[in-house]
């Protein structure tokens, strides 16, 4: 193992050990105590002056002001490296990861549905600063600036490739994982994204047991599959993935004139890199691919109301998430079902608060209820819609002249340009000679390097 191999197993086997210990949760709603009671302190951090939230606002502006200049100017992976480093520090293990804009799109949904919460301005700014970056010059949150993915950046060791089915397939969970959140977020049930956030407990160095062994296990994946929660899972890059496919600025492997020599082929660890295409069929499956891609967009809006369907029957369980639904229920079933409960315990507790809040506690419920099913029949039409873009996808062809990233699944991490004999060439790096094994392949790099009268710029 080299040394880069050992320093980044050292930060996964610090960042597990220091990640230990478990946060309590109440089980149900603190109840309105009439007596002299008063439930015991909680032992969390308080929150933070409006200042440093500004400051925190400042410093995402600035680091994303620098991602952009080292991936599109400088073209330089050092620079992202360091910038990553410094990032997961002062984000992750300082500003511990929250709130940040993985979880921020909960919020800003929260407060345009009700209007009894005021969403924080330095919310808004962690939400939508790097969707704008995004729309012009690509995910360069991603590549710099986000601690999730920074530190999972660190722990790759020796990437392997997933195949591009697969990558496909598993690109829809993000989408679908962010209409979960924000379906449940609208209706104040749960935020669902920063409760199964694997990364936050590990900054914060302490949380539920399953929340840091998740961590964990992305840690361990990460170090042989690349960044798998930011592929795979997480929520908000689905919105960057969105935003980057109509990008102004694209990430280009080579700084002008690509010569097709595949060195780049398997330089990127994220699935991102596509290769040339023509875009044009074969006459004798032109047909047939026709038929396909007809039929998959009379489907769509079938799947679509299959998945309102499947979400209205999902509205029970899903509204015993919300505290409110939850506590009404147990209050009907220790009707039917008396239990004794310790004096002061948390059962006892809820059911008192219940008892004497009846009819207003079944009206909010019943009220919740039918929010949360209609936001479950939305969350299900999602779900279709998506899985049908997905499809559809598939059946589409895509021209390419060169060698060059997906826009909306580059991470912009700044890899490729290492591979590229024309960036070398570009920053004065002598070219190595090819070697008597590479030069009796069919493309060699020095065959394939254009001469001064045919480099042009695009």
């Amino acid at each position: 193992m080299n040394l880069a191999g050992r320093i980044a197993l050292a930060v996964v086997i610090g960042v597990l050990a220091w990640a230990t210990g478990a946060r309590a949760e109440q089980r149900f709603p603190p109840p309105e105590f009439e007596s002299d009671y008063q439930m015991p302190a909680m032992t969390t951090p308080p929150p933070r002056a409006l200042v440093w939230q500004y400051i925190d606002v400042g410093v995402l502006a600035v680091a994303l002001g620098v991602a952009v200049w080292l991936v599109h100017r400088k073209r330089s992976r050092t620079g992202v490296l360091v910038l990553s480093v410094l990032s997961l520090i002062y984000f992750g293990f300082y500003r511990t990861g929250c709130i940040c804009p993985i979880g921020a799109p909960q919020n800003v949904l929260f407060g345009l549905l009700n209007p009894n919460y005021a969403v924080p301005w330095p919310v808004v700014g962690l939400f939508v600063l790097p969707v704008v970056v995004a729309l012009f010059a690509g995910r360069a949150f991603c590549a710099g600036v986000c601690p999730h993915g920074a530190l999972q950046d660190l722990v790759l060791l020796k990437p392997v490739q997933v195949p591009l089915w697969l990558e496909r397939g598993l690109s829809l969970v993000p989408f679908l994982f962010l209409g979960a959140g924000l379906a449940f977020a609208a209706t104040g049930s749960i935020f669902l994204i920063c409760k199964l956030d694997p990364f936050v407990p590990l900054f914060r160095r302490h949380g539920p047991t399953w929340s840091l062994l998740l961590g964990a296990a992305f840690l361990l994946v990460g170090t042989v599959v690349g960044r798998p929660f930011c592929r795979f899972i997480c929520p908000y890059g689905a919105l960057l993935r969105l935003a980057a496919m109509v990008t102004k600025w694209r990430v280009r492997v080579t700084p002008d004139l690509c010569t097709q020599c595949k060195l780049c082929e398997q330089s990127c660890p994220f699935g991102a890199l596509r290769q040339p295409s023509s875009g044009t069929p074969d006459p004798r499956t032109l047909p047939v691919e026709r038929r396909r891609l007809l039929a998959l967009l009379l489907l769509w809006p079938a799947l679509i109301a299959v998945g309102a369907w499947i979400g209205a029957h999902l509205t029970v369980p899903a509204s015993r998430l919300h505290p409110t639904v939850r506590l009404a229920e147990f209050y009907l079933e220790h009707k039917k079902h008396p239990k004794q409960y310790p004096i002061q315990s948390p059962e006892a507790l809820s059911l008192l608060r219940a008892e004497q809040t009846w009819p207003e506690l079944q009206a909010a419920a019943l009220q919740l209820r039918h929010r949360i099913g209609l936001s479950m029949k939305l969350f299900g039409g999602w779900a279709g819609l998506v899985v049908g873009a997905g499809l559809i996808g598939l059946a589409v062809r895509r021209s390419r002249t060169d060698y060059e990233p997906d826009s909306g699944a580059c991470l912009a991490c700044a890899r490729c340009f290492e591979s590229c004999p024309q960036e070398l060439l570009r920053r004065g790096v002598p070219i190595p000679l090819p070697t008597a094994a590479s030069a009796a392949q069919p493309q060699s790099v020095v065959a394939n390097l254009p001469t001064a009268a045919q480099t042009t710029n695009r």
